[in-house]
């Protein structure tokens, strides 16, 4: 009791005691960390995203859709029963920011690729009650309209500064990658080349042009693709 009364009389103890407290379990949680080259398990599979994939996913981000729709599968039966392998994070490694969260007021997108085909996406874009009626989403219908990338080499440069390893041939051909993966046919066999299963083809129906509709169905037919969870085998960086 008596050693309690010191910090509880004396406000300047207990500050000196709480700040001593929480830097010794600062230090034992990260200490450890230094001796790591890395925490984030290497997996066969992932790669940067390709430039069409990318400007889908800045689509993703300036319409909100992480604000009910999170890309995180928690290792718990209900969830890997409904959507799949849990997220590991060596699948956000190339993600700025990730999207990893709690919020599902739709469903978890992170294995959403190859579950419906583009012309559901698109549908399903410019009026989600076509496809599924109790749907509280709204529409995305200006989402046909012409996809704005001409500084697409230079966001893939930006990329590359914060670690993201782009080639310097995968910035060179950046935008012919993104027109040839939208339009598809012999083309678009360098993008396959650079980009291992990259989703390939006219995504939103009209051919003769790229669409911002184009790009967001790339980038969600891509979620969860990459890796071959039945030759899944983690591997620590650090070893």
């Amino acid at each position: 009791m008596f050693s309690h009364k010191i910090f509880e009389t004396n406000t300047l103890v207990l500050i000196v005691g709480i700040v001593i407290t929480v830097a010794i379990g600062g230090l034992v949680e990260i200490v450890p960390l230094f001796t790591l080259e890395s925490t984030i398990e290497k997996v066969q599979g992932m790669r940067p995203y390709s430039p069409l994939e990318l400007a889908g996913r800045n689509l993703y981000l300036r319409e909100g859709c992480y604000n009910c729709h999170s890309q995180m599968i928690r290792p718990f039966r209900d969830e890997v029963e409904r959507y799949g392998h849990y997220s590991l994070a060596a699948e956000s490694v190339y993600d700025h920011p990730f999207q990893w969260g709690s919020k599902r007021t739709g469903p978890d997108l992170a294995r959403a690729g190859g579950k419906y085909s583009n012309e559901w996406h698109k549908a399903h874009l410019i009026n989600p009650r076509d496809v599924v009626k109790q749907s509280i989403m709204p529409g995305y219908k200006h989402l046909m309209r012409p996809l704005a990338y001409d500084d697409i080499t230079d966001h893939l440069k930006a990329l590359r500064v914060v670690g993201v390893p782009y080639s310097d041939e995968q910035i060179a051909n950046a935008k012919a990658d993104l027109e040839a993966q939208a339009k598809g046919g012999d083309a678009a066999k360098p993008v396959e080349a650079r980009y291992p299963k990259a989703k390939i083809g006219d995504f939103d129906g009209q051919p003769d042009r790229v669409s911002e509709m184009d790009a967001m169905i790339a980038y969600l037919q891509m979620l969860g693709t990459l890796v071959d969870f039945q030759k899944f085998k983690p591997e620590l960086a650090h070893r």
